[in-house]
This record gives C-alpha cells, sequence and structure tokens, in this order.
C-alpha cells in the first residue's frame, strides 16, 4: 500500500514531481485555490486545447511552463457538480492512482472537497493481492503528497483514510486467500493478532460450544476433517454507554455439504467468510479510531464439508436457544452458524446488532453485485446504519421480514427448518426471518452482502476478487454512536 503524506504548496514547487488537480466537468479546476490565477487558467486552457472534459475517470498529463521551468500536471476528471459525492472522490482517487502509478515515484494532489474519501480511493487502487504471485515490479508510485493550508487537518484525515482502507484490504486479503490455506483455527490465530489496545479475544473449540449448545453451529461443521472455531472480540473502552454486537458468518469454504453445489457455484465459495472477516476488519480498526462504545464481534468459523460425519437432509439441531431446526438443506448452512452466533450476541448485554453474511444467491440475484440487502425488526437502526453507508459510498437496500412469510420456517417435527416450505421465491427474505428467530427480541439488522462481498471485474478502487464492503459503512456507524 502506497504512502501518504501531508504538505504544502511551497514543499512541491522544490520538487520535480507531477501536480495532480481535479477538474469538474461544467466547472473547470476544483480544490486549486492554493495556485495562482495565472497557473489557474493555464491549466483550464491546456485541457480545452487537449479536449479534456473532466469526465468521472478522465485523466491526462499535461506541461505547463511557470515560473521559469516545465512542470508535469496530471488532469483528473471529477464528473458533472451535482453529481459530486464522497464517492465521486474515492473513484477519482483511484483513478489517479492507476494513472500515476507507472508515471512517477512520488506524486502531489490538489484535494478537492473532502479529503478522507479522496485519500481512500488512492489506498484502495493501490490495493494487489500478492500472497501468490510476484510484486507488480512495473509501479512505481510509492507516496503521495496532499497539499493544503492546515497540516493538522490534512494528517488527521490521511490518518482515517489509511485506517479504514488497512481494515478494507484486511478482508480482500482473507477473502482472496485460498480456502485450504485459512482453515477455521488459523482464522482463529489471526483474531487473537488483534488482542491488546483495549480489544480481548476468546476462542471457543468444539467442546466448549457443544458445553454451550451450539448444536446449529457444530452441525455444519461435522463434515469436515478440520475443527470449527467460534470467536468473541470485545472493544471496551472507559465511559461507553453503548453496547453494540457485530456478527458475521464465516464460512471458510462452502461446498454445501452432501446438499452439493454445482462446480461452477463453488468457485468463488472461498468468500463465503466475508461477513466474519468483516467482523475482524472492523476489531483491527477500533484501538485507532478509539469510538466510545462498546463493540463485541462474534465471527462463527467453520468448513462446511461433505464429509463422512456430515449432517444429513432430515436431521435435527439444537440451537443454543433451545429452538429445534430441521435441516432439510445442507447448503443453507449460513444461517445455522448463525443462529447460535445471534444469540450468542445478544446474550452479551447489548443493545443493538448488526450482522453480516453472503447467505443468499437470491440476493445476488434481486440486487445484483453492487446492492446489499437489509432486514431489519428496527427502523431507526436501519435509518443510522444508512446515514453511515452513504457516507462510505455504499449502497443498501431494505426488504422486508414479512410476518406471512414466517409460517414457512415452521417445522413439521421441530420448531424450525432451515428453508422455506414454498420453494423458489422469497429466498432472501427467509433468510432474515430464519435469522430473526435468533435475536432474542434484540433490535438487528440483517445485511445480505453476497453480491458486494466479492467482484468479478471491479472498479477504479477495487480489483477483481474479494471487495471488503460494507467495511467502511461499519466503521462510519460506529464513529458516529
Amino acid at each position: 500500500m502506497i504512502e501518504l503524506k501531508a504538505g504544502m504548496l511551497a514543499e512541491w514547487r522544490k520538487t520535480n514531481h507531477p501536480l495532480a488537480v481535479f477538474f469538474l466537468e461544467d466547472a473547470g479546476p476544483t480544490g486549486a485555490a492554493l495556485l495562482s490565477t495565472a497557473l489557474r487558467k493555464a491549466l483550464t486552457a491546456r485541457a480545452q486545447e487537449e479536449h479534456f472534459k473532466g469526465k468521472a475517470g478522465e485523466c491526462l498529463p499535461v506541461q505547463i511552463h511557470e515560473e521559469g521551468r516545465d512542470r508535469r500536471f496530471f488532469l483528473v476528471g471529477l464528473g458533472k457538480k451535482k453529481a459530486l459525492k464522497s464517492e465521486s472522490l474515492r473513484k477519482a482517487g483511484g483513478s489517479l492512482y492507476a494513472f500515476a502509478k507507472k508515471r512517477c515515484d512520488s506524486l502531489f494532489a490538489l484535494p478537492s472537497g473532502e479529503v478522507q474519501p479522496l485519500a481512500e480511493g488512492c489506498l484502495l487502487g493501490s490495493y494487489r493481492f500478492e500472497e501468490y504471485r510476484k510484486p507488480d515490479e512495473e509501479a512505481k508510485l510509492s507516496q503521495v503528497f496532499f497539499l493544503g493550508d492546515s497540516k493538522p487537518k490534512l494528517e488527521a484525515a490521511l490518518l482515517r483514510a489509511r485506517i479504514f482502507a488497512e481494515s478494507v484490504c484486511l478482508v480482500r486479503d482473507l477473502v482472496n486467500r485460498g480456502p485450504s490455506d485459512k482453515p477455521p483455527e488459523a482464522l482463529g490465530r489471526i483474531a487473537q493478532g488483534l488482542s491488546g489496545s483495549g480489544v480481548s479475544v476468546r476462542l471457543i473449540d468444539r467442546e466448549t460450544a457443544e458445553r454451550l449448545g451450539m448444536g446449529s453451529y457444530l452441525s455444519v461443521a461435522r463434515g469436515s476433517s478440520m475443527p470449527p472455531c467460534f470467536v468473541h472480540l470485545t472493544y471496551k473502552p472507559k465511559g461507553a454507554k453503548k453496547k453494540l454486537a457485530v456478527v458475521g458468518k464465516g464460512i471458510t469454504f462452502d461446498s454445501g455439504g452432501l446438499s452439493l453445489k454445482p462446480p461452477q457455484s463453488m468457485e468463488d465459495m472461498k468468500g463465503d467468510m466475508a461477513g466474519a472477516a468483516t467482523v475482524l476488519a472492523v476489531f483491527k480498526a477500533l484501538p485507532r479510531l478509539k469510538p466510545k462504545v462498546e463493540v463485541h464481534g462474534v465471527c462463527a468459523f467453520a468448513y462446511n464439508m461433505p464429509g463422512p460425519d456430515a449432517t444429513k437432509p432430515g436431521d435435527i439441531a439444537k440451537a443454543m436457544n433451545g429452538k429445534t431446526i430441521e435441516i432439510l438443506n445442507t447448503d443453507a448452512e449460513g444461517r445455522l452458524v448463525l443462529a447460535d452466533a445471534l444469540t450468542f450476541a445478544a446474550r452479551q448485554g447489548v443493545d443493538s446488532i448488526l450482522e453480516l453474511s453472503t447467505l443468499t444467491g437470491a440476493a445476488l440475484t434481486a440486487l445484483g453485485g453492487m446492492v446489499t440487502a437489509a432486514m431489519t425488526n428496527n427502523a431507526v437502526l436501519l435509518r443510522r446504519l444508512l446515514s453511515a453507508a452513504e457516507t462510505a459510498g455504499e449502497k443498501i437496500w431494505e426488504l422486508p421480514l414479512v410476518p406471512e412469510y414466517e409460517e414457512r420456517i415452521k417445522g413439521g417435527i421441530s420448531d424450525l427448518r432451515n428453508i422455506s416450505k414454498v420453494r423458489g421465491e422469497a429466498g432472501t427474505i427467509i433468510g432474515g426471518l430464519f435469522l430473526k428467530e435468533f435475536v432474542e427480541d434484540k433490535p438487528f439488522v440483517h445485511l445480505d452482502f453476497a453480491g458486494p462481498a466479492w467482484t468479478n471485474s471491479g472498479n477504479e478502487y477495487c480489483p477483481a476478487g474479494g471487495t471488503g464492503a460494507l467495511v467502511r459503512t461499519l466503521l462510519h456507524y460506529i464513529d458516529e454512536l
């Protein structure tokens, strides 16, 4: 990841490094108040000569003769002024990095508006998963200096950008890692590495989970030779008045169990632990952001495999809250591990619960790869989360927890069944209704991000693979509590 620094215009003038200036499509250069009127006019004139419009993602290198020397500039488009949002700046930062990475080793930039999202875009755009391949030797850019008239404000914004980006990239790393290289116990050790600075970590093994009555969670782990690992993280600052739980699905590979997935459907299933990875990322950031909120993180890690003792369709599992579940499809396993994770979280005395999971393919079908499905039993809680998502530039859309559908998951020989009696419709909502049975009436939001957690195409600041979706939304939400 590249290095970000705060700088002053006088420092740039002592170097030969290029300066990035941002243009609005309908208003010209912006954020360039530190430049002389003559230089701004010269940049505008060169943009017009080169037919540079300032469209979002558009980049152009130019040279301007100024104060007796030729200077290099990178013009970066932001799109139209009316459409300018924090996400526009984030994408512009990613576009700038992609444009400049092979052109220079150091770069100065004049921020346009908010510094943090622009800096996040630069950092996240520089991400490359290199665990299994050589580094990109052609990329030269290693540092970007952001210019302004107040170094302390710039440094604070750049620090937050780095905290946010490093947390996102932790998720990307974990999701992109091969499934055999991240067994549940290994992810438990990564969680342990987050302890200290106000964070405590407890690992719950199979035997302890059995004593706690986590039969639903353990039913999923039965088919794997690798033991499960249930993680409880706690961040408890002095003076905290609010208590929040963040719960994540941690299926480190989902074969579907005995209800085996088709081969093509397994190709991205190393990412089925993105929810739990997001929880770990939040706890990576909390000691540095220092919010005055007590936060409990719960990660239910397990493989879902069709091994010799795998759960069979028709088996009955007893969850931690005493409810029995008839398991009719072992590929609907995420809700089974989350059932006990949610009950465990609710019993930590929290005020509310946010749960993240790549739960249903139906969410991807309904909302595509860019929108998270949200279901809640508390409209106020969701409204606050949506505000945080807007700041983070992430899309969340509410689906209703339709009461009339609850009958569809009522069991015949058990309290519940893990799939609907009515096949082929409302799969995402059915998943949310099932999970609602285990929150013990706590306000909660279920976030099904089966689409946004993974991308096959990438965007301006995210390559193909794991995205780290919702990390920034959660950090903004917690920071604003």
